[in-house]
């Protein structure tokens, strides 16, 4: 059975110009990375977890901010990895450079043996949604396609 997470795409209007919330990953792989490397901000969702739930649960640990408002289905989507997304668009606004992530830890350099902590989200920025066609992973594309079709 494939993994499965949730996630939340925000959005907000600047006219006619729909932007959206992106994040960057964090951590020594994604450093260099930029386009096709941002992300909505997800993560997996517990056995017994509602994935709406789930996709809040995630926004907030990812960024400080406690989503509110009126959540839009934007429906499933298969990572290249097999990993299933599911998503939901919420209109909102922030600040994206005082966003604060959650952190990890994993052994780096490889092989030495040695821990070092990195944030979850490296940095927070919102797009046109034409920009962020080129910034977002491929696989999560459609969302913005399917927010394109109801803004």
């Amino acid at each position: 059975m494939p993994k499965r997470s949730a996630g939340l795409l925000m959005y907000r209007r600047r006219g006619d110009l729909v932007e959206v919330l992106l994040a960057h990953p964090g951590g020594p792989f994604w450093a260099k990375k930029d386009l096709g490397a941002w992300s909505i901000p997800k993560g997996e969702v517990d056995s017994d977890e509602e994935p709406l739930l789930a996709a809040q649960r995630e926004f907030e640990e990812e960024t400080g901010i406690a989503p509110e408002g009126d959540f839009i289905v934007l429906g499933e989507a298969k990572q290249a990895g097999g990993k299933i997304v599911t998503a939901w668009a919420v209109e909102g606004d922030c600040d994206s450079s005082g966003l604060k992530s959650n952190t990890f830890s994993m052994q780096w350099p490889p092989r030495s043996g040695r821990m070092a902590e990195f944030p979850e989200v490296d940095r927070w920025e919102w797009f046109s949604l034409n920009d962020a066609r080129e910034k977002i992973l491929a696989g999560q594309r459609i969302f913005l396609e399917r927010l394109r079709e109801m803004a």
